[in-house]
């Protein structure tokens, strides 16, 4: 081959290969682009969106999104749609359990951009004759949020809507927002409202079984009704269990054996309870009562992770108590109590943000919405099952009731030699109960309840320093439980529960413990007893009922009038053990200042 054939075939060859590179380099400066170009619009779209949490779900391609600039929270209108999935019915509001909008807190930051929006029972076409601010939103389950609407006009429909603030559009698929097909307003006095995984059985908690307090019932005319597959659709309720206990408002039944086979699918299936119309019902025969309940997992929650469980934890329902919760909870914190309970029963005097400080100064507090009216003992059973698999023993009592332990126990000579208990006194004695008993399940201490001890306005310090003159009798007792070793049926009558066969309850001796009870507070904080009492069984006191019971003030009517003398009542003995207590171990050395009073003036 002479060298010209040569050079030609040497030149083909470094063509091609230039070509081949050319390509390689075009299409790997593409793909760097596109791959950059992705990346952008995803560090934009994080700016919105928290992609981290497990809330987020993909949800629908909107294409009306204009090409002018949208705000961030128009994005999240579209990509975190609001959907009203029930209605319940209160004698204050109408409740609305909402699904979606809660990445990133979207839906409670939202509540000054939604209105609730109001139809005419007579008007057959959806035109929309009022609208109102929505009262409040809040966070309720890992399923949904809770907002609340003013009660409609008489004329109107109680299945409220919402919409965007500004905005004609109501609840519809295409603008972020829209309601369940199905608009029935459920009464809060009728239906299944909460359930709750324990073990291979589910806890429901019912409005309307009627039960009698205090007492086991006939499990044998319910059921339970658990909806699987497309129920929003169809509605339908495809698997039955029979109910194993009932008692007041709580009922236990079996998990079907599909959903026991498949345990990580449980959380979120809804479930209601079956009725036996009449007596000689057969045994298919069932009333379903309405439900807003999806089973809860107890496992979903965050755990104390490698140490065990806390030895004491404290229980308590709460309604617009934001006030009191600090000094409750930093003086039973010294005394030794890990964990904390709160349940929100529609308190609106921004307790949300004191548990939020609270618990970001490591008092481990965690407040849990329990909007349902009149269930203070279903409530309480619903902590025990919450706080069984962290904690050994739990308080269930009030925030103006607070441990006194004058001496402790026997074993405690320093303590008996001081005149008091120290610090972590009363995890140390339940911790002494763990040990030496296995048969010991509750702990039960007498309740003092104290007066406004002459004053006419709320003590600076505090009602443990301010209040120090009560009653000579005590009035009941409050309880220290082991979750564990409670009966099934869950029954309690707030101040205690029933046990399992083979536990036992113990009466602590005043001269180990009592329980201070500021229970007759100055007037000005004792008058919001008037609104509503929480517990299932105990009358309001607007009601002409049981007025002679120690559940009511003593020579109180059923109006909120102060009594002339209100400052001096409830007084038969000075007791200033426990402000004694607090000023020697608690105050500041120098300044004098409590905890509490530190925290409150920040």
């Amino acid at each position: 081959m002479d060298s010209s054939e040569q050079w030609r075939k040497r030149k083909r060859i470094l063509r091609h290969s230039y070509s081949s590179h050319s390509q390689l380099y075009f299409l790997t400066v593409r793909s760097l682009v596109l791959c950059l170009s992705f990346l952008i619009f995803l560090c934009l779209l994080s700016y919105t969106i928290s992609f981290n949490s497990s809330d987020f779900r993909p949800l629908l391609v909107v294409s009306r999104l204009s090409n002018s600039a949208k705000s961030i929270q128009d994005l999240h209108k579209l990509l975190l749609p609001l959907k009203v999935e029930n209605w319940v019915l209160f004698p204050d509001d109408v409740l609305l359990l909402v699904t979606g909008g809660r990445n990133n807190g979207f839906l409670k930051k939202g509540i000054a951009e939604l209105e609730c929006v109001y139809y005419s029972k007579s008007v057959l076409e959806n035109a929309i004759v009022d609208k109102q601010n929505v009262l409040s939103v809040d966070e309720y389950d890992e399923f949904r949020s809770i907002v609340r609407c003013p009660i409609p006009s008489v004329n109107y429909s109680t299945a409220v809507n919402l919409r965007w603030h500004g905005e004609n559009e109501i609840l519809r698929e295409e603008n972020g927002l829209w309601m369940s097909d199905k608009q029935t307003v459920h009464s809060w006095e009728n239906v299944t409202y909460a359930a709750i995984l324990d073990g291979e059985t589910v806890v429901l908690f019912v409005k309307g079984l009627n039960l009698r307090p205090a007492r086991k019932s006939d499990p044998g005319q319910f059921s339970c009704h658990f909806g699987l597959g497309n129920w929003e659709t169809d509605g339908r309720y495809m698997l039955r269990t029979k109910a194993m206990v009932a008692a007041q408002e709580v009922v236990r039944c079996s998990l079907p054996r599909s959903i026991r086979d498949n345990p990580d699918k449980v959380s979120g299936i809804q479930v209601t309870i079956g009725v036996a119309p009449h007596v000689h019902a057969r045994g298919h025969e069932r009333v379903l009562l309405p439900s807003v309940a999806k089973i809860f997992d107890t496992k979903s929650e965050g755990k104390r992770k490698g140490e065990g469980k806390y030895e004491l934890c404290a229980c308590t329902m709460v309604w617009n108590q934001a006030f009191a919760l600090r000094e409750w909870i930093m003086y039973h914190a010294w005394l030794g109590v890990e964990r904390w309970f709160i349940y929100d029963n529609n308190s609106d005097d921004g307790i949300d943000e004191v548990v939020r400080e609270l618990d970001l100064e490591d008092y481990n507090v965690t407040r849990h919405v329990w909007p349902w009216i009149k269930t203070q003992e279903a409530g309480f059973s619903h902590c025990a099952l919450r706080a069984k698999h962290e904690c050994n023993w739990v308080s269930f009592m009030d925030v103006d009731e607070f441990f006194y332990l004058p001496y402790s126990t026997p074993r405690h000579q320093r303590f008996r030699e001081l005149g008091y208990a120290g610090q972590n006194s009363l995890r140390t004695l339940v911790t002494n109960f763990s040990s030496s008993s296995n048969t010991i399940a509750e702990i039960r201490t007498s309740c003092h309840s104290f007066g406004p001890s002459g004053l006419n306005s709320p003590p600076a310090q505090g009602v443990t320093v301010g209040y120090t003159c009560r009653l000579q009798s005590p009035e009941r007792h409050k309880s220290i439980i082991r979750p564990d070793a409670l009966d099934t049926t869950l029954l309690n009558v707030v101040h205690h529960f029933h046990l399992r066969k083979g536990f036992r309850y113990l009466n602590l001796p005043e001269s180990t413990a009592v329980l201070n009870h500021y229970k007759y507070q100055v007037w000005e904080v004792f008058r919001s007893k008037f609104y509503r009492r929480v517990a299932t069984y105990v009358a309001d006191w607007q009601q002409n009922q049981n007025e002679g019971s120690r559940d009511r003030a003593p020579g109180l009517g059923t109006e909120a009038i102060e009594p002339p003398d209100w400052r001096l009542k409830f007084c038969e003995v000075w007791d200033t053990g426990l402000r004694d207590f607090v000023l020697s171990n608690l105050a500041d050395c120098s300044t004098g200042v409590l905890p509490w009073e530190r925290s409150s003036s920040r």
